[in-house]
């Protein structure tokens, strides 16, 4: 009989690249135990980021490449996910019961970034994550309707607000404390101060992810954000139009001048298919955000098409990947969450929580 050795079980865990955190599991750091006794394999991984629709198809790869190894009988391996709170901008601390903050981006309107945000904290949310959605676009809300949500949030104290509940998720948006068609006749200091107390008043509660749909451009909200919100990552959306792109690449350099780490470049509108024939047509031009994400040296998260149906859908306050989840296009958001999330995973962890707080005082 062949005696199992340690060495030859996790040379065969990395031979498993996996493919959210593009790496092996050990190098990841993702294997939290490793026990052989006789014939017997037992292993624990705890991914960091929520995995719900790949756990099976993650055991199955693992229990394949176990098996592999000379005298192996049993295998069991136990498979988790645990989120933790990353680092932030210098000077900023993770806000009260969230752990972290990925801000979702635009250069120009019109690339469906809004549209992109809430289906991908819809399937963070799916994949088993705690989740909110914060609307930042003061001017033009548009979250309510496309959580088909439109009550007032409770106060339960007269100062803070209580997040309202939909699909699952938190959210906050000034469209839920406005009529839908009242303009917002508001100066750039009064829009910083009313998205920093939306963000600030709000209860979130044991949030593992707050998603903020920006609005476009790169202004005095992004600003705002950008040195006084704890920022863990941010998620750029384009369309492969270049216009778009160039618009988009302004939207990344700025994250990066104020030190937040650029999650990956998601291409939306990247193809149309024919309703009628099933012909694919590339409208707005063809590769674009590959290119942009190679040229910067960022992940790129994935491609989505232009289908009448993520319009009609989201119109109707019921976003595809929660009108459709078993749909290819839910499966797509739900591919681009996890790979955003993995790649969150791999930062730094925040200490700044465990640090005491240091008050001088005369005496």
């Amino acid at each position: 009989m062949t005696a199992i050795t340690r060495a030859a079980v996790e040379t065969a865990l990395k031979g498993y690249i996996d493919p959210y955190l593009e790496q092996d599991l050990i190098a990841a750091k993702c294997l939290k135990q490793l026990r052989v006794e006789g014939d017997r394999v037992e292993i624990e991984v705890e991914l960091g980021f929520p995995a719900a629709g790949y756990r099976e198809r993650l055991t199955a790869a693992l229990r394949e490449r176990l098996a592999t190894v000379p005298g192996v009988g049993e295998i069991v391996i136990q498979l988790s996910s645990k989120i933790i709170a990353h680092e932030v901008q210098k000077g900023l601390k993770p806000l009260p019961g969230v752990k972290n903050i990925i801000a979702v981006a635009s250069g120009k309107g019109g690339v469906g970034k809004s549209t992109t945000a809430v289906n991908l904290a819809l399937a963070l949310s799916i994949e088993g994550a705690n989740v909110g959605l914060l609307d930042a676009d003061i001017y033009g809300p548009s979250q309510p309707r496309m959580l088909g949500s439109n009550q007032q949030p409770e106060s339960p104290d007269g100062k803070s607000l209580l997040p309202v509940i939909s699909h699952g998720l938190q959210s906050m948006s000034i469209g839920y404390l406005i009529d839908e068609e009242t303009p917002m006749v508001w100066r750039g200091p009064m829009v910083t101060q009313a998205l920093e107390q939306l963000l600030r008043d709000t209860r979130w509660q044991d949030l593992d992810y707050l998603i903020i749909d920006l609005p476009p451009g790169t202004g005095d909200t992004q600003l705002t954000l950008s040195q006084k919100v704890p920022v863990s990552g941010a998620i750029i959306v384009t369309t492969p139009q270049d216009i778009a792109l160039l618009d988009a690449r302004r939207g990344l350099k700025m994250f990066e001048k104020v030190e937040v780490p650029v999650l990956g470049v998601v291409e939306n509108m990247s193809s149309h298919i024919c309703s009628n024939c099933g012909h694919e047509e590339h409208i707005f031009g063809e590769g674009g955000g590959p290119r942009m994400a190679a040229q910067h040296h960022v992940p790129f998260l994935g491609s989505l098409p232009l289908d009448i149906r993520i319009r009609e859908e989201t119109d109707k306050g019921k976003p595809t990947v929660i009108a459709e989840p078993d749909s290819l296009i839910a499966g797509l958001y739900r591919e681009i969450a996890c790979r955003a999330a993995a790649r969150l995973s791999l930062q730094a962890k925040n200490y700044s929580h465990k640090f005491p707080s240091i008050v001088i005082q005369n005496t």
